[in-house]
């Protein structure tokens, strides 16, 4: 028996690689998993160049010294890929996201080797890849990064920035509801905004000059599959498959990840967590001083209640710690470079065999782009299937889209907010119960639902009309925050994905409409929802629009109120 794809499972497996290695030797144990992994699989031959695969011997283990759990689960993980519509390599986290386990440690293990910058070969220096492969004099060490640096941008100061904008970095430690302990990583917090929705790419052919260096972490974790990624068509500037997300058999003891798209990208959502995870904690291991935590300890915190007590510095948060860990510029650059550098090694890869620079620039330009607009600027949002919905009652309504409101609700009832996964998912479960046992409708009412753990829980979700705002389903989507805000307000991180990032997300994907209104509920039905502290607030909000057609006596909103019209839907057929 295999220990379930849990990452509780990966951190138990790393506990027991550190019984097996010298206690203060952190990087033994991505080492030893590594060979561990070898055994699974061929050689990554950009991964030995980077990360200096020969020290990989002085940890070998015996695999006999193991539990069986244990090679079960390395064999289970060891490589990311998609066969299908499975997706293999990955784990579920206890804050219910995916992650491919492949680049998370890949990322531990640059992060354990410091800050490396890499020159690239001035021509093939492909071989086979054996023990004695090695690639001398291609390497630097960044002796001085400054800590306040927002990530890898003064690591690389010969860089020549593209037409590229930059992804919001002004972060400033007074701003922060939680004090940043890590002096790896800069100081960011579940309320950072993550990107300018104005991000917009061009090739950095027209006036940047091919990068002469990579920086290791970024390529063995993102640069390189991002760049692969876009390969097929260099012209195309969207992958419709990028950041697919998928479902879990179970999710007590999961074994299958089925993807929701057949068409998806190898850069899954899962794949993309896995990198960020990875580029995130590499760079804190990178800046921490020896002896470094272990690395079961350090992955616990990491998907638990925070790094170092640091609650910002963990796996619910890292689409805002990625958006302040490098520009979209630097980024480019690093996805040209390790395009280049996978050129050179492999001179006969078919998918770079032919390409000119000016092809692989406008690749990295486009890989980019789509990287920060669909994940980065986007939220991270639980499909249903991983809260545990019921099936849709009947036949749903598309919705015309664009659409060109958006409603905002507290649930009210569920009082208190939710701040994990596990409390969350019972809440939405909750939710769609009463909505359709009691109330009778075909589903839960709320296209989406915002948690205080920095996700968002999808309902009815872009396509389909909801049952939130009598009279008005059709023409908006209805987001609550799950909670009772008549006296308090919802958590900074839950306000900034309401007012900014989800429907900058939904305006760049043409669901809502560019100039579209923000209303309270009360504005539209008789109700006091969505509470008087979090009503005042909205009405402060650059989209809110300023109408009321509600009745002079409201009632209380919620689920619980069983008369109250709250969530009536539309008096057509849903």
């Amino acid at each position: 028996a295999t220990l379930p794809l849990l990452m509780d499972s990966v951190i138990q497996a790393l506990a027991e690689l550190e019984q097996k290695v010298p206690a203060t030797k952190a990087r033994h144990t991505t080492s030893a998993w590594q060979l561990l992994a070898q055994e699974s699989g061929p050689h990554d031959l950009l991964h030995h160049f980077l990360l200096e695969g020969r020290s990989l011997k002085v940890t070998k283990l015996d695999a006999h010294q193991l539990s069986p759990e244990l090679r079960g689960l390395t064999k289970d993980v060891a490589q990311h890929g998609i066969r299908g519509m499975q997706e293999y390599g990955v784990v579920l986290a206890p804050d219910g996201s995916t992650v491919a386990v492949e680049p998370l440690l890949a990322g531990l293990e640059a992060g354990l080797q410091g800050r490396r910058i890499v020159n690239l070969p001035l021509d093939s220096t492909a071989s086979p890849l054996d023990a004695g492969a090695t690639f001398p004099d291609t390497e630097a060490m960044v002796p001085d990064v400054r800590a306040t640096s927002p990530g890898f941008r003064d690591a690389l100061p010969d860089v020549i920035s593209a037409d590229v904008g930059a992804m919001s970095s002004d972060v400033r430690a007074a701003e922060l509801d939680v004090k940043p302990t890590s002096p790896g990583v800069r100081p960011s917090s579940p309320d950072v905004p993550v990107i300018s929705p104005d991000v917009q790419a061009s090739s950095p052919g027209t006036r940047a000059k091919s990068p002469t260096t990579v920086d290791s972490l970024l390529v063995v974790t993102l640069a390189r599959d991002l760049g692969l990624a876009f390969l097929q068509d260099p012209q195309t500037s969207s992958h419709s498959g990028l950041g697919t997300e998928g479902c879990w058999d179970q999710l007590s003891a999961p074994r299958t990840f089925t993807l929701l798209d057949s068409k998806a990208s190898p850069v899954t959502m899962a794949f993309l967590n896995g990198a960020l995870d990875g580029a995130l904690l590499g760079e804190y291991l990178s800046r921490t001083p020896e002896p470094r935590p272990p690395l079961s300890h350090l992955l616990s915190q990491y998907y638990g209640a925070g790094v170092a007590g640091d609650p910002g510095l963990r796996s619910n948060f890292r689409r805002q710690n990625g958006a302040a860990l490098t520009s979209a510029s630097t980024l480019t650059q690093q996805v040209w470079g390790a395009l280049i550098l996978l050129q050179r090694l492999e001179p006969t890869h078919p998918q770079l065999r032919g390409m000119g620079q000016e092809q692989l620039a406008q690749v990295a330009a486009n890989a980019t782009k789509e990287f920060t607009e669909v994940f980065l600027g986007c939220p991270a949002i639980h499909p249903r299937c991983r809260w545990g919905a019921a099936p849709y009652r009947g036949h749903p309504t598309p919705l015309q889209l664009p659409l060109g409101f958006l409603y905002v609700h507290h649930t009210y009832v569920p009082a208190p907010p939710c701040t994990d996964f596990a409390r969350c998912a019972a809440n939405m479960r909750s939710m769609q119960r009463f909505h359709q046992d009691t109330r009778g409708w075909d589903d839960i009412g709320y296209s989406f639902v915002v948690g205080s753990d920095g996700y968002v829980y999808e309902g009815r979700g872009w396509h389909w009309v909801g049952a939130h705002t009598r009279g008005h389903n059709s023409r908006g989507f209805g987001v609550a925050f799950v909670g009772n805000y008549t006296a308090e307000l919802p958590a900074k991180a839950a306000l900034h994905i309401v007012q900014d990032v989800l429907p900058g997300c939904a305006v760049r994907a043409g669901l809502l409409r560019p100039d579209y209104q923000l209303l309270g509920h009360r504005q539209l039905v008789h109700t006091d929802c969505p509470g008087d502290a979090l009503f005042n607030l909205l009405r402060t909000w650059p989209r809110f629009a300023a109408v009321s057609s509600r009745p002079h006596t409201p009632l209380a909103c919620g689920p619980a109120f069983r008369t109250s019209p709250e969530l009536n839907p539309d008096p057509q057929p849903q």
